[in-house]
């Protein structure tokens, strides 16, 4: 059955949570249905979308200008016959709710943090009365909304945001190109992460590892991302690990630089659903070395994909990296699982399968 899938969305930024609605949007399109958005005023997802030649309309998600929004949203629903809402922030999952239920359409409600839900009445109402079904981007969550919503676990799903291996086509002379561009040779052993960095991405345990290891001959990390930069090249420099530890920036296309990487870590304290990045990593069969936060130890399984390691541990970093060096039996081990665990189980294919399937469910002729 062909639907009519309208998503809201009042992040104004780009990044990962962006990223999987329009990729998704483009999914759903390939299989026959129409997609439309609605953005936060001047949302950048609203300019992405229209160059992938999607309608998107932005309005204002801010409280004081929700009576005119709903006004606009509700018109919006009818003229477009719109099947159902897909919800992806606060904000707009309240506006979005409650057009939903004065218009009698499904709403989905797609949660993409992995920090839990506070407890109350607002969860109560956002994942309860005023979602008919709620996906996350991780498994690790489903069971605290559940509880803390009243939300049945019937109507409840995991679809992390899978990899699209034909956008993962690299060579390893490509990789090759990378270490030299920065400086590392064939021989020696390159340790590296991928993300926009944040305070809570452990960028520091990244560099204490490395501080605890600037000994280790041959041994180079690498920072692949942009975001707020300074403040971790300053603390490289005040650590003495310029010569060592490498900086790229934002990469539009970060592929060429994974696989470059003898090693890939990931440290995330917090917010962390299945990264793509780690899925990126483990489809190039690079060993993982993560912690347990989030979504991250659905791809970094530890002793079998890669070696898990605590929150806040430079130390024990530094002890897998060693362990990884020593082991090249262990790091190909870990990268051929890696690979099958991804092709598996997280590729985006099986997305939007999982994607269509609650819409599908949601909707009249579905079965919820």
């Amino acid at each position: 059955m062909s639907l009519t899938i309208l998503h809201l969305e009042a992040s104004p930024g780009w990044g990962g949570q962006e990223i999987r609605i329009l990729r998704e949007a483009e999914g759903m399109r390939s299989r026959g249905h129409r997609v439309l958005f609605v953005v936060m005023s001047g949302g950048s997802l609203a300019k992405e979308a229209r160059k992938e030649g999607f309608t998107a309309y932005e309005m204002g998600f801010h409280k004081r200008h929700w009576p005119l929004t709903l006004l606009r949203l509700s018109t919006l629903i009818r003229k477009h016959k719109v099947s159902l809402i897909n919800t992806h922030s606060s904000l707009d999952s309240w506006i979005g709710g409650i057009a939903g239920r004065l218009c009698k359409i499904p709403i989905v409600r797609t949660r993409h943090l992995s920090t839990p839900n506070k407890a109350g009445l607002n969860s109560r109402l956002l994942y309860g009365k005023l979602a008919d079904f709620v996906v996350t981007t991780c498994a690790a969550i489903v069971p605290g909304i559940a509880e803390r919503s009243d939300k049945p676990l019937s109507r409840m799903r995991s679809v992390p945001t899978g990899v699209n291996p034909s956008r993962m086509e690299v060579t390893e002379e490509e990789g090759r190109a990378f270490r030299k561009s920065i400086g590392v040779s064939d021989s020696d052993f390159l340790v590296g992460t991928a993300c926009f960095m944040r305070s809570w991405k452990g960028l520091n345990d990244f560099l204490d590892a490395a501080a605890l290891l600037r000994n280790e001959s041959s041994l180079h990390w690498v920072i692949i991302g942009g975001g707020h930069q300074e403040a971790y090249r300053k603390r490289a420099f005040d650590l003495g690990l310029d010569e060592i530890v490498h900086f790229t920036g934002h990469l539009t296309h970060p592929i060429p630089a994974i696989q470059g990487l003898d090693a890939f870590t990931l440290l995330s304290t917090a917010h962390e659903g299945v990264s793509q990045a780690s899925l990126q990593a483990a489809y190039l069969r690079k060993p993982l070395i993560t912690t347990e936060t989030g979504g991250l130890c659905e791809v970094c399984l530890d002793g079998e994909t890669g070696i898990q390691v605590p929150l806040f541990s430079p130390d024990r970093v530094a002890a897998a990296v060693v362990t990884l060096m020593k082991d090249e039996e262990m790091r190909n081990r870990f990268g051929r699982r890696g690979r099958e665990l991804v092709l598996n189980h997280f590729t985006f294919e099986k997305t939007i399968d999982e994607m269509e399937d609650v819409y599908q469910t949601v909707t009249p002729s579905g079965s919820l």
